[in-house]
């Protein structure tokens, strides 16, 4: 484990549902190439704060990764809707083509 992540690790003890916290410690896992400990940080941060507009682009990235391409559609999906409420014009954009890339809307049905 890393001093950063162990850093990290000790600060979320103070405050457990910090959800920058959450997303940093997620992030330096996905750097370990942990990946099951990094979707459940980004799991627990949604579960926290679903309205956290960053956490839809890397969640999405990690289902990708991870082979879950359905679960990164949905998630970006998902990721627009937050971002176009919160007025992240930005993230719309960047969500949008990571969706795209995916596909589209008939290339994916809801479950």
């Amino acid at each position: 484990m890393s001093d950063r992540l162990e850093l990290l690790k000790s600060m979320l003890k103070d405050s457990p549902n910090d959800s920058f916290l959450l997303f940093a410690i997620a992030k330096e896992y996905e750097g370990l190439e942990n990946i099951q400990a990094a979707l459940d940080f980004f799991l627990q941060l949604k579960k926290e704060n679903p309205k956290y507009v960053g956490l839809y682009y890397h969640l999405g990235k990690l289902y990708e990764k991870n082979e879950e391409i359905e679960k990164a559609f949905f998630t970006y999906k998902e990721g627009i809707q937050i971002a176009r409420e919160a007025g992240d014009d930005h993230a719309v954009s960047e969500l949008a083509g990571a969706k795209l890339y995916l596909g589209d809307d008939e290339d994916f049905e809801e479950a």
